[in-house]
């Protein structure tokens, strides 16, 4: 496979940069591209819901909507690739965690066929915690908004 190319000069992260930005992978990858990415400022996440994701099998049979937790795990991981787009390469790879998640609210479900733009701004950061103020869109309506804080680590846990 061949080197993933940097973040666009348009501020976009396809999919092979998003890869090598942040560790997750099927079925838990949440984030099909990244654009509008400005350093330490804002991101803007794409997700294409599709049919075929795993969670619709049981949420719910005769009705898929995508699981809020779901909504909240795709802010995130864009919030991640605009820590490790500000940070640099030296961060590509280490695991963001949760530490809060704060004022959620969904306000309409998310089906197959959507595609959810997920808007990320960083409210502040202190050494390795990050907060981000979120909003996910689809066709320009709110669907879901919270707040959420991050620590970001080496791959064995450590700050």
């Amino acid at each position: 496979m061949n080197d993933p190319k940097p973040v666009s000069e348009l501020g976009v992260a396809d999919i092979h940069r998003v890869l090598a930005m942040i560790p997750h992978r099927y079925p838990m990858l949440m984030v099909d591209r990244v654009v509008d990415l400005v350093t330490d400022k804002s991101a803007t996440g794409i997700k294409n819901v599709t049919a075929n994701e795993p969670y619709f099998q049981g949420h719910f049979p005769s009705r898929p909507v995508m699981p809020g937790v779901m909504i909240v795990e795709a802010m995130a991981q864009t919030a991640a690739v605009l820590v490790v787009h500000t940070l640099g390469d030296q961060t590509e790879g280490k695991l963001v965690y949760f530490m809060s998640i704060d004022k959620a609210r969904f306000r309409k479900p998310v089906e197959p066929g959507d595609t959810m733009r997920i808007h990320v701004t960083r409210e502040h950061h202190r050494g390795n915690v990050w907060k981000f103020s979120a909003q996910a869109k689809v066709e320009g309506e709110l669907v879901a908004e919270a707040s959420c804080t991050a620590m970001i680590t080496d791959d064995d846990g450590k700050a």
